[in-house]
């Protein structure tokens, strides 16, 4: 089955407003348009920068919450004076944060981005979550209140076990966000309803796309969807599978397009088919690739 996206149908929102958990990895991230990136040695000047809380998990939360929703990001920012750029972003598009460590006195990891002008393509540098494990001892008591849907993005992996496998007892869906693998992930899958995995997520020993669907199958994943930038996604849902044409657009900046596409299928999922929901998920995405920034797409009126 092929799904070809006629329009543009980024706008439509539900009427019912949802509450999203998502957790995983909240960085500061600053980010320069530039002719390219720069050689050893080189200095560049940039056309354009902005500064953006970011991480995967929290731009799906800011998707989401754009989407007339109500987003949680769950995960480590800390007491450092650069935290302050975090919460005002955060706070002015509307995404709570439940901190897993707010004493932590060191300052928050942060991405260097570096956006071509010419192409949108992004070059990126950063320090993830590895230096800010958290226990599963510091998730706050009252984080399940009214939560429709989980998505973890497998930067906290003790946690995000835990709030997986606690979404599941709850018959709460849990969605991943499989950019990469990462050690540890393996003890989450049992728990996922819904896996959305780019072309690089190679588990151990996956060297191709089918192996990776065979083996996020083993682990009774019943909806997986593997993205290709640019070129049609591929899905199983249940026995069904095939494939979804995704809009064909100029880019001025891909920086977060998966992201994105992740919390706006977050949304779309509560209402519509997996199928359905990659397709409106795919517009949504497209669309930000559009603007320069994580966050410009969302002025649209």
């Amino acid at each position: 089955m092929s799904i070809d996206i006629i329009g543009d149908k980024s706008k439509i929102q539900n009427p019912k407003s949802y509450r999203g958990l998502f957790v995983g990895l909240v960085t500061l991230d600053l980010i320069y348009l530039a002719n390219s990136a720069p050689q050893n040695n080189q200095k560049l000047v940039a056309a354009d920068y902005t500064v953006a809380a970011g991480g995967p998990a929290t731009n799906a939360a800011v998707t989401f919450a754009h989407l007339s929703n109500q987003a949680t990001i769950l995960g480590v920012v800390g007491s450092h004076p650069m935290t302050q750029l975090i919460y005002s972003d955060l706070e002015n598009y509307r995404v709570a944060i439940a901190d897993l460590n707010p004493n932590q006195p060191s300052p928050p990891p942060v991405s260097s981005i570096i956006v071509t002008q010419a192409t949108g393509e992004r070059a990126v540098i950063s320090i993830n979550a590895a230096k800010t494990p958290a226990s599963s001892g510091s998730i706050p008591a009252n984080i399940w209140q009214n939560i429709d849907i989980v998505l973890i993005d497998g930067h906290q992996i003790e946690v995000g076990k835990a709030i997986a496998q606690t979404a599941k007892s709850a018959n709460i869906p849990v969605v991943i966000d499989g950019g990469s693998w990462k050690p540890g992930f393996e003890q989450i899958l049992p728990f996922v309803d819904y896996a959305l995995c780019s072309a690089n997520f190679y588990p151990p020993n996956c060297n191709a796309e089918l192996e990776v669907v065979d083996y996020l199958s083993s682990f009774g994943i019943l909806h997986i969807a593997i993205t290709h930038g640019d070129q049609p996604i591929t899905y199983l849902s249940r026995d069904q599978s095939g494939t979804i044409t995704v809009p064909q657009i100029t880019a001025v900046d891909t920086l977060g397009a998966g992201d994105i596409f992740h919390g706006a299928f977050c949304h779309y999922i509560l209402s519509e088919n997996f199928p359905n929901a990659l397709a409106q998920a795919a517009n949504v995405a497209a669309s930000s690739c559009q603007f320069f920034g994580t966050r410009r797409w969302m002025e649209i009126k």
